[in-house]
Order: structure tokens, then C-alpha cells, then sequence
């Protein structure tokens, strides 16, 4: 396999799996990892880069589809989305350091989009939550090997 096709898959998995897509990217991750054939930097970052692309997605979705809430087609359901607010209207903005949460997490930078969050500290509160989460992950996989 390519360079770029294990990095675009990566990046891919990175991305779906930060938006309401049943999907999971950190198998992937520790794949690559525990393959030792890639510079770890690099997965880390192409991980990360998908991801919050992902949740920069949502929260574009978020900004405009709020109206359709209500629509089979709507990409979370309305329990997980009540749910996700509640902890938003809580904690407001630092909710999203708790983005990278399987079930909550996505629905959390919707909401984020839905309640008009600025993008500037939505960008950097995702991050911060979605390296860090990649760097633990890398730790304990490495740790592994």
C-alpha cells in the first residue's frame, strides 16, 4: 500500500468518525501505529486533522440545519441532541474539550454550530480535545508494543 493511501484512509476514518457517522477511527490509528512503518508524528497529525474537520463539518450543519431538525434525514437524533444541549446551555463552550466522547461528543460541535458558537474558539477548543485524545491513544499503543 502507498503512502498517501494509508494517510488518505486515515484521514478519511478521522474525518467520518467526527461527524454522525457510526465510525471509529482509533482502531486505525493504533493499526498504523502497531505497524511501526509510518513516522508517528505524521499519523498523529493526519488523525487529528481529519477529525476536526469532521467536527468543523458538523458544526457548518449546525449553523444551517437546525429548521430540519425534525427530519428522518436529520444527521443525529433528537434524544441525542437534547442531551448534547443540555450539556452545552451547562457548561457552555468548554463542552466542547469533551468533543472527542463517543455517543456525545458529535452531537455536542452540532450544537455548537446550532447555538452560534464563534468558529475561532470552537477551532481551538475541538483541537485541543481531539490531539489530545490521538496523543493518549498514541502513548497507551506504544506503550503496548
Amino acid at each position: 500500500m502507498t503512502d498517501f493511501r494509508v494517510y488518505a484512509g486515515l484521514f478519511f476514518a478521522a474525518l467520518a468518525a467526527a461527524t454522525i457517522l457510526p465510525m471509529q477511527s482509533e482502531a486505525v490509528l493504533a493499526g498504523l501505529l502497531v505497524l511501526d512503518s509510518h513516522p508517528v508524528w505524521f499519523l498523529v497529525t493526519v488523525a487529528s486533522t481529519g477529525n476536526v474537520l469532521g467536527s468543523v463539518i458538523n458544526w457548518g450543519l449546525g449553523r444551517g440545519i437546525e429548521r430540519f431538525r425534525n427530519r428522518k434525514w436529520f444527521p443525529a437524533n433528537a434524544r441525542t441532541l437534547e442531551r448534547a444541549t443540555l450539556w452545552y446551555r451547562r457548561y457552555g463552550k468548554w463542552s466542547l474539550l469533551l468533543s472527542w466522547l463517543p455517543v456525545v461528543g458529535d452531537p455536542l460541535t452540532v450544537v455548537a454550530g446550532v447555538l452560534r458558537e464563534p468558529f475561532g474558539m470552537f477551532l481551538l477548543l475541538v483541537t485541543i480535545a481531539k490531539v489530545t485524545r490521538y496523543l493518549v491513544l498514541t502513548a497507551i499503543t506504544l506503550s503496548w508494543m
